[in-house]
């Protein structure tokens, strides 16, 4: 590479850090006052994909959206009436690139909730019953979605309408839920099914009966190590 063309390189790099810095939604930009509530800490990264009916999306405290993340709440542009929490998302939760969270009446996110990449979640979706119209005119009833505090969502996994996730369950990549799921269930599959729960004083039951112990909690460990 001649010395041009790695100055150039170098100049284009910089400028798209910068881009990318300068892009962000952050507390205090016009575009997070658009939404119902920015909490301190949290950001957007830029590019976002979709940013829909923001007035009535709630952001907690904390929070890390990743770049070409779809936020929704609404059918589309120029809806008059929206629910006012339609998609609440809590406290230092994380969010994969290219996510996409698409509320109509009810998603809710608790607090400490990480996603992997790809990763959709919709509280609706099409009919079908109709013979002569088009399935994408067709617009299903609304079930509401909610994602239990400490859940992690594996890469391009699926929540459908109606699921609901309890807290610290393990979603594994790829996996379409519908339905309940137990506090501290790890699911797997399409659709997904518990292969894994705790049981208080048993540990990590598998779903051909083999246990897994528990482990200590070593946050307060892993903190100390972060800080020094």
């Amino acid at each position: 590479m001649s010395p041009i063309a790695r100055l150039v390189n170098r100049a284009v790099h910089a400028g798209w850090r910068w881009v990318d810095r300068a892009g962000e939604i952050v507390p205090g930009t016009r575009a997070a006052r658009e939404f119902g509530s920015f909490g301190a800490g949290s950001c957007i990264d830029f590019p976002p994909a979709t940013i829909l009916g923001a007035g009535s999306i709630h952001l907690g405290s904390g929070t890390l959206v990743g770049r070409q993340v779809t936020l929704s709440v609404g059918w589309g542009t120029g809806e008059q009436v929206l629910p006012p929490r339609g998609l609440v998302i809590g406290d230092r939760c994380i969010l994969g690139a290219r996510t996409s969270i698409t509320a109509h009446e009810s998603i809710e996110i608790g607090d400490d909730v990480f996603c992997g990449q790809g990763v959709f979640v919709t509280d609706a979706s099409h009919g079908y019953q109709v013979p002569d119209r088009p399935v994408g005119a067709q617009f299903g009833a609304s079930d509401p979605v909610v994602v239990g505090a400490g859940s992690w969502i594996g890469h391009h996994a699926v929540l459908l309408p109606g699921t609901r996730l309890g807290r610290n369950v393990v979603v594994a990549a790829g996996s379409i839920v519908r339905g309940v799921v137990e506090d501290h269930a790890v699911v797997a599959g399409n659709p997904a099914r518990v292969v894994r729960r705790y049981e208080p004083g048993v540990g990590w039951v598998g779903s051909n009966g083999d246990v897994r112990p528990v482990l200590a909690d070593d946050l307060d460990g892993l903190t100390r190590a972060a800080t020094g």
